[in-house]
């Protein structure tokens, strides 16, 4: 925690008064001279002297301001009320919250039979006592005297009228009686904190030596006059700031030093605010805190995590509770084509770009559909693409990341789609003429899992793991394979049978997509468990298998839906290290009795 130093909060501020001397008209008042009032009782006050006020006159005035200016440079100017008022106010205002650590008020006239220190939180709309004075609290105040019952709110320690100039007013904020542990607690602030200072002078009286003889018109000596008045604190900035701005030095001119304590913290810790009370824009991934004035512990405020795309973020209460008190920033106008709690994810409209860090400003990319073959209504409205692959959502028989061409057995691209091809084979995708034979037909390589759908459909995980997508690269699921997509399917059958197979691995693993990469397919598989492997090494994560098996109706055998588990057994090529799938590979949804009697059959049966 931070400390910010102690000074005279009263330096460069002018006080208020009710009154003061020579206001309307110059008045004549008169005074014992100090050197006469400070040596003993004995020698009595020796003859007085008189002279005029007036508040317009700089040589004859003694306003509110020449109890605040510097002491050392003047000692000798104070601040004079107007002549016979007993009630007269003194309200010292800031412009902002400090924190009070005492108060020292030197009298040139004899200090006030009764007087009450005060204070206020609220810019001196409601006020509370700090400290009563009395030469008899009891009967003034109907306090007891501190010096009877310790921490008693009235003492008349300093309401004797001797000395009868320079007597001193004290108010400590911190004594034996209000121990505070932790300066910026709530305990702490009640105490220590104010925006204005109130003196309420309320009872005159004389100097003791003025019985010596009669004194002629004795109401020219009827007034409450004060040298200084020393308010010392400190800026309150809630254990964030060791210092305010003009608090380290001062700005010195000839014949003066002035060094005014500024209300506005230099805040640390991440904090922001005049006193430091809230966390800076982009640090509110946590509640703020004052600092720990008992431990010393600095409760920074927390960076939000907006990947470099937000300037700003609030603290969200529900966030924070339903993140166990882990999180609780908002990131504010993301920035980038980015939105979410952190500016995590793209805007509808765009796609992130798998090559880029999330941190990066071109980290989403416009989705780039053709509009004749993209669909309007998908799932999501909003959404022209998907926004983690940028592939487009097609109308039906369309296909291609950007939906500009017709699938494999449709054909008439336009504002429909495709139409499906009339022939037992495929067709010219632009006039629907059907390929007779094999010479004529495009080859495609198609990936597992069925006809290629109508939509794209890709899992929604939002994790961060997961697959990555390439440009140039058509990724297809099976979730939405046609009626007319028939496979005959290898089944598991003896211990004989599938040992002849000879499979070269076998594996449990989860299929994450499928490309065409135009001279090949390629499955790529999250692989859980490997139950054999050959000369390919094979390792729980992330790789590609890929298929030779495909039908002449644009389906492949056989079937594998993305998001499903299965239990995959098939044969290797060990000089590319590729794993391959085709008609005799075992391909079966994963369910643990099926993975268990295949264990068996590997470790006892297979020999």
């Amino acid at each position: 925690s931070c400390n910010p130093p102690v000074g005279n909060l009263a330096t460069g501020r002018t006080p208020v008064t009710l009154t003061t001397c020579g206001q309307n008209s110059t008045e004549l008042y008169c005074f014992y001279p100090d050197q006469n009032l400070l040596h003993q009782m004995s020698h009595g006050c020796g003859q007085p002297r008189c002279t005029k006020c007036n508040a317009n006159q700089p040589d004859n005035s003694h306003l509110p301001a020449d109890m605040t200016d510097d002491f050392f440079a003047n000692p000798v100017s104070w601040w004079q009320s107007a002549q016979g008022v007993h009630r007269e106010e003194i309200r010292l205002d800031f412009e902002t919250e400090f924190y009070l650590t005492h108060v020292i008020a030197v009298f040139k006239s004899p200090r006030p039979a009764a007087m009450v220190l005060e204070r206020s939180q609220d810019y001196g709309q409601t006020w509370r006592p700090y400290k009563y004075f009395s030469v008899n609290c009891t009967a003034t105040f109907g306090l007891q005297d501190d010096l009877i019952e310790e921490g008693s709110m009235c003492t008349s320690r300093y309401s004797d009228a001797v000395p009868c100039t320079r007597g001193e007013v004290i108010y400590r904020a911190l004594s034996p009686a209000n121990k505070i542990e932790d300066p910026y607690s709530l305990e702490a602030q009640d105490l220590l904190k104010l925006t204005n200072l109130r003196l309420l002078l309320l009872k005159r009286q004389e100097c003791p030596c003025r019985g010596s003889g009669l004194v002629e018109k004795p109401q020219r000596f009827a007034h409450y006059a004060i040298y200084d008045l020393i308010v010392r604190g400190s800026c309150f900035c809630n254990g964030h700031a060791e210092e305010s701005p003009g608090s380290v030095g001062f700005l010195r001119e000839p014949g003066s030093c002035v060094g005014i304590v500024h209300g506005k913290c230099v805040c640390r810790h991440n904090t922001a605010g005049d006193h430091c009370e809230k966390c800076a824009p982009l640090y509110n991934d946590q509640p703020w805190k004052p600092a720990d004035g008992k431990t010393g512990a600095p409760n920074e405020c927390r960076k939000c995590r907006c990947h470099n795309h937000a300037d700003s973020c609030h603290f969200d209460l529900s966030v924070w509770l339903a993140s166990g008190k882990r999180s609780g920033g908002v990131c504010n106008n993301c920035k980038h084509n980015t939105e979410g709690h952190r500016c995590q994810r793209c805007k509808p409209g765009y796609y992130r770009d798998r090559g880029k860090p999330m941190s990066s400003a071109e980290v989403c990319k416009p989705c780039s559909c053709q509009p004749m073959g993209s669909a309007n209504a998908t799932f999501s409205r909003s959404w022209r693409c998907h926004p983690k692959t940028g592939f487009c959502y097609c109308k039906p028989g369309v296909a291609g990341p950007n939906c500009d061409r017709c699938l494999m057995g449709y054909w008439g691209f336009g504002e429909n789609g495709c139409r499906p091809c009339d022939c037992a084979r495929d067709c010219d995708q632009h006039t629907g003429n059907c390929f007779n034979g094999y010479d004529n037909e495009p080859f495609f390589n198609i990936p597992i899992g069925g006809r290629i759908p109508d939509l794209v459909q890709v899992p929604t995980n939002d994790s961060e793991e997961e697959w990555k997508w390439n440009d140039h690269e058509q990724g297809f699921s099976a979730l939405r394979h046609p009626e007319k997509c028939v496979c005959k399917e290898k089944v598991l059958g003896s211990v004989t049978d599938f040992c002849q197979m000879k499979y070269a691995y076998v594996i449990k693993a989860r299929i994450l997509s499928a490309h065409d990469k135009g001279t090949h397919a390629e499955v790529v598989v999250k692989v859980k468990k490997v139950l054999k492997s050959g000369k390919v090494k094979i390792a729980r994560s992330n790789r590609s298998i890929y298929p030779e098996s495909w039908t002449n109706r644009g389906c492949t055998c056989p079937i594998l839906n993305p998001g499903t588990d299965y239990l995959i057994a098939g044969q290797e090529d060990s000089r590319t290290s590729k794993l391959l799938v085709n008609m005799n590979s075992l391909v079966k949804p994963w369910k643990a009795y099926l993975g268990k009697q295949v264990s068996d059959i590997l470790r006892i049966g297979c020999k």
